[in-house]
């Protein structure tokens, strides 16, 4: 068999085919203002992302991640399931300081954390708004994927508003789906814009999928950090109870007029918590919470928020095939409620 035929393109100076289908005309102008938005955010945000070593507390497991400051004296972004339940930090930055870090707070229903190390005048990242972003424009991403450390990868926002599920159960909202690529070792970079400003905290990729990442919006890494800087925890409302998302049947639906086919079904109620106190029972059917309607848990989860703690708030179930209505007062989530209601 004769051996297989390289082609060899070649530009020659005099070649009647240069121009913009393939010479030094506009596709390499175009290549051009790539690279140079590219690059020109890498050198911005590079300084501020650092390699995280995490020290395991399961049988000594050791582990590697990503995260990158936000202020010149300290404070850092990274991902809840990085460095949660840690028992060492250090943190290495791309001209070679490094560190030890504590944990300021972590939020695993949002997978966001802050941990702080004892320095200043660090390069800090310039922190973007999540609003305004378009589908299509340039993402990049800035990590450390299998311990290759400050590695980037580039590619588009490829859709905005999707929801994550978060290993507390609880849905991640208004999460940034990129093309950039993503790997083992990413988690908690950041990815930025063309002008190198972070627009998301990378948090999550679909294994065996090709070029489906996802990314924690900043505006919500934002709130979250201003919550772990003050309280040391995100504070949620908490109902006290365990339940199931049901459907209704559209009988029930007509008969009642409810709004939603949906409901959350109570499975059961703790003692002397808030939704026992209100006289929320086992079997009853959350169909409404503040005046809204609840189509299911993650519906209701949305409407607990920090501003219903401690506030009387109706609540209406359906019982037996009748709609009552209740006031409850949530309390804060204790924090070992893994999948609070």
């Amino acid at each position: 068999m004769g051996a297989t035929p390289i082609f060899v393109l070649d530009r020659h100076p005099g070649d009647a085919s240069r121009g913009a289908a393939g010479g030094t005309g506009g596709d390499d102008r175009l290549l051009d203002a790539y690279s140079s938005a590219v690059v020109g955010a890498v050198d911005r945000i590079g300084p501020a992302v650092a390699h995280l070593e995490v020290g395991g507390t399961d049988r000594g497991r050791r582990g590697t991640g990503s995260g990158f400051a936000f202020t010149p004296d300290g404070l850092l972004l990274t991902n809840s399931h990085v460095v949660h339940r840690s028992r060492s930090l250090r943190v290495t930055f791309a001209d070679g300081a490094s560190f030890d870090a504590t944990p300021v707070g972590d939020d695993p229903d949002t997978d966001i954390a802050v941990i702080r190390v004892s320095a200043s005048g660090l390069p800090a990242a310039a922190l973007g708004s999540s609003q305004g972003l378009r589908v299509g424009q340039i993402a990049i991403a800035v990590g450390n994927p299998y311990g290759f450390q400050h590695t980037v990868t580039a590619g588009v926002v490829s859709a905005l508003g999707r929801s994550l599920r978060a290993s507390t159960g609880r849905l991640i909202d208004d999460v940034i789906q990129t093309d950039a690529a993503l790997n083992p070792g990413n988690s908690g970079g950041p990815l930025v814009n063309s002008g190198g400003e972070v627009i998301g905290v990378n948090t999550a990729i679909i294994p065996g999928a090709q070029g489906i990442c996802f990314a924690t919006a900043i505006d919500t890494a934002k709130w979250v950090a201003l919550q772990l800087l003050q309280h040391g925890r995100v504070r949620r409302g908490y109902l006290g109870f365990a339940g199931a998302t049901v459907a209704l049947s559209r009988r029930m639906v007509r008969h009642l007029e409810l709004p939603l086919e949906m409901g959350v079904r109570v499975e059961s109620v703790e003692r002397e918590g808030p939704a026992a106190r209100a006289g929320i029972e086992s079997g009853d059917v959350i169909v409404a919470f503040a005046g809204e309607p609840v189509g299911g848990i993650d519906g209701l989860h949305r409407l607990l928020d920090a501003s219903r703690i401690g506030q009387s708030t109706p609540l209406a179930v359906v019982r037996r095939g009748r709609r009552l209505e209740r006031e409850v007062t949530p309390a804060e989530r204790p924090p070992s409620a893994t999948h609070p209601k």
